[in-house]
């Protein structure tokens, strides 16, 4: 297996691989993957030094933890920390936020995965008042007690939840959607994070692809990917869709940042290059439909940082084409 550097969320002191794999596509919302498939990429992640898996109990409705409960017994060998999600199999109602739920919830997903006790689980972009409710939290704690998960951590959707989440002392890591199209984070949230030991979880590091560089005006998606039927946040929040850039302006700029490549470097590899160098991140949690892409995103780890000249042109093509649609939404 591959080496890879790790981090550790500051708190739990769990250890992960700075390039990680999110597992969205191997449950649903981007296509159809089958299940040989899915277990092919999740043993080249594996093979490639990746050492954190992130799901969630909503992905094909646990098909995607089932998937990776079999492969990790297939495989005993691998040190995988995986983190999976739960809050979003029911309606956003922050009176559902019990502990009662939490650990039906919890009880599933350990069941999905064939585990005892769950390494990370983040609440899954729950309504906005729940961030503030020190019974949600409680019944977190209750959970780590228990010995039902060893951690806990959110997925947000703003950067103001993220900083609600991050000064509540349990909080291991916020996931949070950062990309070179996706500054705002940079501001605050990540400066607080690393202050008070709260991992970060980087995801839509390539804003649904975008950032590869491989799309046109003119790509047409399948029916039943996201990336058709959420373009303008009909199905859940925009901003999972493309970064919540406007389809047209993403396909340009992203033009524009793959010129920024350095020599040998993919512009995939390149903006998840740029988003292990920004401290305060732990990890960044591509997706990745085949082994090639996995290998791919891990091959981004050992790239060099990139010149400040590089982080300039970033920030002023934020600036010029992307900021007027996102800045002030997340």
């Amino acid at each position: 297996m591959g080496n890879m550097e790790q981090r550790a969320f500051g708190r739990s002191k769990q250890q992960v691989s700075v390039v990680g794999l999110g597992t969205w596509q191997l449950g649903a919302d981007w296509g159809d993957v089958k299940e040989e498939d899915a277990l092919e990429v999740l043993d080249a992640a594996v093979e490639s030094g990746v050492t954190f898996f992130d799901t969630a109990d909503v992905y094909g409705d646990g098909r995607s933890e089932q998937l990776i409960g079999q492969y990790l017994r297939r495989r005993p060998d691998a040190d995988v920390l995986v983190a999976t999600k739960m809050g979003r199999r029911v309606e956003l109602d922050p009176a559902l936020y019990t502990l009662d739920n939490f650990r039906a919830w919890t009880d599933r997903s350990r069941r999905n995965l064939g585990v005892d006790r769950l390494d990370l689980v983040q609440l899954h972009c729950p309504p906005t008042p729940v961030f503030s409710s020190d019974a949600a939290f409680d019944a977190l704690d209750t959970l780590v007690e228990e010995g039902r998960i060893a951690a806990y951590g959110v997925s947000v959707e703003t950067c103001a939840e993220a900083m609600t989440a991050i000064s509540r002392p349990g909080t291991a890591s916020v996931q949070i959607i950062f990309n070179p199209f996706r500054l705002k984070p940079l501001e605050e949230v990540l400066p607080a994070a690393a202050q008070a030991g709260v991992g970060i979880i980087a995801r839509v590091p390539l804003a649904s692809g975008l950032l590869s560089g491989r799309y046109t005006k003119d790509t047409v998606f399948a029916a039943n990917d996201h990336r058709t039927f959420n373009r303008h946040g009909e199905a859940f929040d925009q901003g999972e869709t493309f970064a919540g850039v406007d389809f047209a302006t993403g396909v340009e700029a992203a033009a524009e940042f793959s010129a920024l490549a350095p020599e040998g470097a993919s512009p995939a590899q390149t903006a998840l290059r740029w988003i292990i160098q920004q401290p305060g991140v732990t990890s960044v949690i591509p997706g990745a439909r085949n082994p090639e892409q996995v290998r791919g995103n891990a091959r981004a780890a050992a790239l060099a940082p990139l010149p400040q000249s590089a982080l300039d042109a970033v920030r002023a093509l934020y600036d010029d084409k992307i900021r007027g649609q996102v800045h002030q939404r997340w």
